[in-house]
């Protein structure tokens, strides 16, 4: 049986990536039986899984190659579950009815295991007005919360919440409270947070 490195390697993967029962009773008994469930699975389609499974096995034992985490907690299991780690999700409109959309979107998205990344530069400023119904715009960063609210809420596939990144464009003008927005140890706790730089921006 492969030893792992280090104590807190074997807690991770029997944590995250270990495939049990959803009492937790252990499916993989072992980081070999993992192996063999990936290869299995990932060998399915081709021609002659038999020869591939053999191939990805070796390609996996020992830790020679690690695939990523939505891979090797997902394939297999014959679970409802995306395979690939993030997505980068469309454009976010600008009206009630398209961001409330998109956070259905997302939802679905992580509760199959995905990481999702979105720009709010599309939704206008905090004060802006909103025709039709004489009121000001509550601005991206109040829908983040929303978005966060929901990441809490929702647990990803296995025993991993799920992970978001949300970026602003430096000339949007809510930028300023979105780069401190995290100041505050409550706020945005499930996002990743990143400024979009213009080359006008760059330029000295």
């Amino acid at each position: 049986m492969t030893r792992f490195s280090a104590p807190i390697a074997e807690q991770i993967w029997d944590m995250k990536y270990r495939f049990k029962e959803s009492d937790g009773t252990p499916i993989d008994a072992s980081v070999e039986d993992s192996w063999r469930r990936i290869a299995r699975a990932l060998a399915a389609p081709e021609k002659d899984p038999a020869h591939w499974e053999e191939k990805f096995y070796g390609a996996l034992e020992n830790f020679r190659y690690l695939p990523a985490g939505r891979i090797t907690a997902g394939a297999g299991t014959a679970r409802a579950v995306t395979l690939f780690n993030c997505f980068v999700m469309g454009t976010v409109p600008d009206s009630m009815s398209g961001i409330f959309d998109m956070l259905k979107e997302a939802a679905l998205t992580m509760q199959q295991g995905g990481g999702i990344g979105y720009d709010f530069s599309t939704i206008r400023p905090r004060g802006a007005e909103v025709k039709g119904v004489a009121a000001d715009a509550s601005g991206p960063l109040s829908f983040m919360d929303v978005w966060d609210a929901m990441c809490r809420t929702i647990m990803s596939a296995g025993s991993r919440r799920g992970a978001m990144m949300a970026t602003m464009r430096c000339d949007h003008p809510d930028v300023e409270a979105f780069i401190t927005a995290k100041s505050d140890p409550a706020r945005l706790r499930m996002f990743n947070m990143s400024v979009l730089v213009t080359d006008p921006f760059m330029e000295p």
